[in-house]
C-alpha cells in the first residue's frame, strides 16, 4: 500500500474518532442508553458547577431542569461539560412516550462505571458504553419513568444561553484557575488561553470539568481571555477581569458567535 493510501485511511479513522468523541452539532443520530436520578444534578459533580451553584445559586435554573451524568466514552475527561445533547427514547413500545419526542439536556456531570456488574445489568456506565444518567424532569420526557433503562438516540445539538460567559477566578498565588460556565452554540471548551497586562498569551490546561489552569502569578493585572469551542468558534474577550480582581469573584466575557 502506497504512502497517500496509508494517509488517507489515518485521516478517514481520525475523522471518525472525532465524531465519535465530540460529536457534529446536526450530525447523525446514535444508539445509546438512558437512565435518570432523583437528586439534583447541578449542585455537585465532575464538572465543577457546585462551586457556581454555591457562590450564585439562580446559575442552577439557568442550566435547566434538563441534565445529564455520561459515560465516560462520551464525558472524555471533562470535555463534554457545558455540551449540549438531544435525545429521543426509541424500540421500547410499553416505556416511549408515545411519539418518540425529543428533550434536550446539558451536560453536567460523569457517570462513573461500576466494573462489579455487568454492562449490560446495572454497569450501565461502564467503557464503553454510550449512556446518559438524565434528571428526572429531561427523562419523564421520553419515557415513562417506572422503566429503569431504555434505548435512545442521541446527536449533539447547539446550546442556547443567555448572557454572556462567565469566568469565576480560584487558586491561589502561582496556581491560576478559572471555571468557565454559560457558554453558549459548542457549549463545551476546547482550548483556553489568558492574558495579563504583563503578559503574553498563556496557554490554560484542563485541571478538570470546566476548570482550567496556569502556574502563573497575575495579581494585579487586568485579564484577557481567549476560548475555542470544540466546533471551531473562537471568541477573545479583551480586559474583562480588572487588576483589582481578587480570588472568588466572577466576571462576564464575549459569547461564542454564531457562523
Amino acid at each position: 500500500m502506497d504512502i497517500p493510501a496509508i494517509s488517507a485511511i489515518l485521516l478517514l479513522y481520525l475523522s471518525l474518532y472525532l465524531a465519535a468523541g465530540t460529536g457534529i452539532i446536526g450530525g447523525e443520530w446514535t444508539l445509546a442508553t438512558a437512565t435518570y436520578t432523583r437528586r439534583s444534578q447541578t449542585g455537585g459533580g465532575a464538572c465543577g458547577y457546585s462551586w457556581e451553584a454555591e457562590q450564585r445559586p439562580e446559575s442552577v435554573f439557568e442550566l435547566g431542569r434538563n441534565t445529564a451524568a455520561v459515560s465516560g466514552e462520551l464525558f472524555r475527561r471533562g470535555g463534554a461539560c457545558g455540551s449540549c445533547f438531544e435525545l429521543r427514547c426509541v424500540d421500547h413500545i410499553l416505556y416511549c412516550n408515545h411519539g418518540s419526542p425529543s428533550v434536550v439536556v446539558t451536560i453536567v456531570d460523569f457517570c462513573a462505571p461500576d466494573y462489579g456488574l455487568p454492562s449490560d445489568d446495572g454497569g450501565w456506565c461502564n467503557f464503553p458504553r454510550h449512556h446518559f444518567d438524565l434528571s428526572l424532569p429531561a427523562f419523564s420526557s421520553i419515557a415513562v419513568a417506572v422503566a429503569d433503562i431504555v434505548p435512545v438516540q442521541y446527536r449533539r445539538v447547539r446550546c442556547e444561553r443567555s448572557g454572556r460567559i462567565r469566568f469565576a477566578i480560584r487558586g491561589r498565588a502561582y496556581f491560576y484557575e478559572v471555571l468557565i460556565t454559560n457558554v453558549g452554540f459548542d457549549g463545551e471548551v476546547a482550548e483556553v488561553m489568558v492574558k495579563g497586562t504583563r503578559t503574553g498569551w498563556i496557554p490554560m490546561g484542563r485541571n478538570w470539568g470546566q476548570n482550567w489552569h496556569c502556574n502563573a502569578d497575575l495579581s494585579g493585572q487586568a485579564l484577557s481571555f481567549e476560548l475555542k469551542g470544540s466546533g471551531g468558534r473562537s471568541s477573545t474577550s479583551y480586559n474583562v477581569v480588572p487588576s483589582t480582581w481578587i480570588f472568588g469573584q466572577t466576571f462576564e466575557g464575549k459569547q461564542f458567535e454564531n457562523y
